[in-house]
């Protein structure tokens, strides 16, 4: 195999040293992250004449696909294998099929909005609102660490979500535990608040002096000879030490990319010749399948890295069948036509997925709308090109594979993708439940809307049994059997 001299040069300097690195295709796009305990052996290794020989035709693949190669040195393997992880999760690579199939490391999770919140371990991060605290690489460090904060804060283990007498009358944790029992009243809901705020400055390294207090109840235990409350607060101490130790490390490599973002809104002024900086930049997708359940997405950057409390989902209304750009241009409309309002502040930097046919579409609604001075670009997938549309005159700009400009770009890009095609999935797939109902005799629109008005959702309606879903008016027995049977004939 002929290797490209980039990539040879770059294999001569790899380091001894753990840490991760990132393979990259033709069109600089990451194809497979990994992690090593020396950086040198394992990524040399992929390149021998040995390996080409009696590998499987997927590592082969993996192989010839790789352009150009970069890593990151970390300090231990542990560290390694978390950064793994979460760039993993970041970039998506199709060659980490593996990886995404085992088992995930552990979450700590707390839903703030719940009346009195607990923390539970937990493998999936999800977008429910919850504040999470990891992963961490060692499962045992989190269960310590999880159990602390329940000894020491007073934090509850029960499962209900608004417990009271009925879950007290079989729960002794406020004695075995030290339970701080918000269920009867033994501390009032903003005091035990006050300790999840508390427990949660902890996690993020904010409450170092507990660590120091343990280590003193650690040394008092040896020296009243109590060596095994010792011993147990010694491996408390280690595990606990573990978890605050990982989250430094992880906000120490988060800094480090904050930098490399901030260089490529820097590198973006510069190449596209603005005259102000793009702080903020929008980013703006389509996501539709034959022009069905179309819907567009709008995601926003803040000096190059992710803001979500800024993304916008928008459900096509004016646009039948598939038509992107004029999709895109009722998007923009929708978008822009609220500069009125007193909350709306445009972005610096306008930037569509797609061509200048898109491109088009987009500029021409804002310049209607009074935004003629609002830069607006396309990134075009086939060659990663910044397509522009001055005057009429369509130009593109190529940036090269390593430049950071164009490393924000394309995570903004692909961030309005996965945005796009997750909320145009959902509404595919409840479209697909609805129809359950419509297919159903005797289920008109009337009785369809009390169904939903009642349990709130098609998921919930398929959860509940006959004779909670005869208890909705105008639903008897007989027809609760053939709704509940029409519901799960595909299970």
């Amino acid at each position: 195999m002929q290797l490209d001299a980039r990539v040879k040069e770059k294999l001569r300097e790899l380091p001894d040293k753990p840490g991760v690195y990132f393979m990259r295709d033709r069109n600089h796009k990451v194809i497979y992250v990994g992690k090593a305990v020396s950086l040198r052996k394992r990524v040399q290794s992929y390149f021998r004449k040995a390996t080409l020989r009696s590998a499987d035709p997927k590592l082969r693949g993996l192989i010839k696909s790789v352009a150009d190669l970069e890593y990151l040195v970390v300090r231990t393997e542990a560290e390694a294998v978390l950064t793994e992880g979460r760039l993993i999760k970041e970039y998506r690579p199709r060659y980490n099929v593996a990886f995404r199939d085992d088992k995930r490391f552990l979450l700590l999770r707390v839903q703030l909005a719940d009346p009195f919140p607990r923390f539970t371990l937990q493998r999936i991060k999800k977008d429910d609102g919850a504040l999470y605290f990891g992963p961490y690489a060692s499962a045992s460090s989190a269960r310590e660490t999880q159990s602390f904060l329940e000894k020491r804060f007073g934090i509850r283990q029960c499962r209900a979500r608004m417990p009271g007498e009925v879950q007290y009358k079989h729960c002794m944790n406020d004695i075995i535990r030290f339970c701080s029992a918000p269920c009867v009243g033994k501390v009032s809901q903003e005091a035990y608040m006050d300790r999840i705020e508390d427990a949660c400055a902890f996690l993020r390294g904010e409450r170092k002096e507990l660590l120091q207090d343990l280590e003193e109840d650690m040394k008092q235990a040896a020296a009243n000879q109590e060596f095994e409350r010792a011993t147990a607060l010694r491996d408390t101490l280690f595990k606990v030490r573990d978890v605050i130790r990982q989250r430094a490390k992880g906000e120490k490599s988060l800094a480090m990319r904050k930098d490399d973002a901030r260089a490529g809104v820097d590198e973006l002024q510069s190449v596209l010749g603005l005259t102000v900086r793009p702080r903020v930049i929008e980013c703006y997708d389509i996501s539709n399948i034959s022009g069905t359940h179309a819907v567009g997405s709008m995601v926003s950057a803040v000096e190059g890295r992710p803001a979500r409390s800024r993304y916008r989902l928008f459900r096509i209304k004016s646009v039948e069948g598939s038509d992107d750009p004029r999709m895109m241009a009722e998007v923009m409309r929708r978008r822009f036509a609220r500069a009125d309002e007193e909350k709306f502040t445009p972005p610096d930097l306008v930037m569509v997925d797609g061509g200048i046919t898109q491109l088009r579409a987009a500029r021409r609604e804002m310049d209607e709308l009074g935004f003629e001075a609002l830069p607006a670009f396309g990134l075009a997938k086939q060659y990663e090109e910044i397509v522009s549309d001055l005057d009429g005159r369509m130009s593109s700009i190529r940036l090269p594979n390593d430049s950071k400009g164009l490393h924000v770009l394309q995570r903004i890009r692909d961030e309005a993708h996965r945005f796009a095609l997750t909320y145009h999935r959902k509404l595919r797939s409840k479209r697909i439940r609805e129809s359950k109902l419509d297919d159903m005799e005797g289920i008109g629109e009337k009785r369809k809307e009390l169904l939903l008005q009642h349990f709130g959702s098609i998921a919930r309606l398929e959860k509940a049994g006959e004779e909670q879903i005869s208890m909705v008016p105008g639903i008897g027995p007989a027809l609760a059997k053939a709704i509940y049977d029409g519901l799960h004939t595909s299970h």
